[in-house]
């Protein structure tokens, strides 16, 4: 007599089909907000570090090094959208309790067109406008905000005629159709907003860094060849030969503006429009000393 497979309980499958379900509506946003983070991360290291003439990729920081660099730039953003999001449904609220005349209705819809229309002209005049200081964040706040009032209105009582939906209407999924893609376009250039401040963030950093170069980390690097640094800031001090174990020369004034893989970066102490980021290899070629702050315990 043949053996018979054991059969598995529908109650297991029924919980394992549960938990993973759970897993995957947790796992699918954690994995969104982590590439959030790091792209964002990126755009303002790539930033900061191309004001001290570096390319970001060079420095070779980690997955992780980005992520843990984004809450700075997005603190600003979160803050402007929980508190935006908050009058905003304080004015529906208000709106749901008394609804506005349909004239009223009608001089929103025209301004929100005006407002997208605006942001329309910009996007697609970047050769000509693309130049200006806040186009990046002017553009897609225009677009945006047109869209989303736009939406909105779309769905008030007193809307035009012709897009409230009739009792026999059988194409009843247009609106919300439509209220899908335009938040589809609200998603799109919040990003590109964000992604606008996390640049100025990263710029904003670096030029604050500039300004106080002497509280970075102190270097003394001592080097088998000479440098022929011409900044005029760097103190360049020749070695005895003896015991010197190859080293021949001596730079004081140098500051350690990162630090990678295998690389060490450094910049002059004070900012000068000659300066330049010196890039030396954690490889014992170069023999690296970092100073005490000097500031007595």
């Amino acid at each position: 007599m043949a053996d018979q497979e054991p059969q598995t309980d529908p109650s297991v499958l029924d919980h394992l089909t549960r938990w993973l379900g759970v897993g995957t509506s947790i796992i699918a946003p954690v994995t969104l907000l982590t590439a959030l983070l790091f792209y964002f991360g990126y755009v303002s290291s790539r930033a900061q570090f191309r004001y001290f003439g570096l390319d970001v990729d060079t420095v070779g920081l980690s997955t992780n090094d980005f992520v843990m660099r984004s809450p700075q730039v997005l603190l600003v953003p979160l803050l402007v959208v929980a508190l935006t999001a908050i009058a905003l449904l304080l004015v529906h609220l208000r709106l749901r309790r008394h609804p506005p005349s349909a004239s009223w209705v009608g001089r929103a819809m025209v301004l929100a067109l005006v407002c997208l229309g605006a942001g329309l002209v910009l996007m697609l005049g970047f050769t000509w406008f693309g130049r200006w200081a806040v186009y990046a964040l002017v553009t897609p706040l225009l677009i945006g905000v047109g869209t989303a009032a736009l939406a909105y209105l779309f769905w008030m009582p007193g809307a035009p005629a012709w897009l409230r939906r009739p009792a026999d209407d059988r194409a009843g999924w247009v609106r919300p159709g439509v209220t899908a893609l335009a938040l589809v376009v609200v998603a799109t250039t919040m990003f590109w907003a964000t992604a606008t401040l996390a640049e100025w963030t990263g710029r904003g950093n670096a030029m604050e860094t500039a300004r106080h170069l002497d509280e970075l980390p102190a270097v003394i690097l001592d080097t088998p060849s000479r440098l022929y640094l011409t900044d005029g800031i760097v103190q360049e001090t020749a070695l005895p030969v003896e015991g010197t174990e190859g080293f021949r020369y001596r730079y004081r004034g140098f500051r350690l503006l990162i630090q990678g893989e295998d690389q060490m970066f450094l910049v002059p102490e004070q900012w000068s429009a000659s300066n330049s980021t010196l890039v030396v290899p954690a490889d014992g070629t170069v023999r690296v000393q970092f100073r005490f702050v000097n500031r007595a315990p």
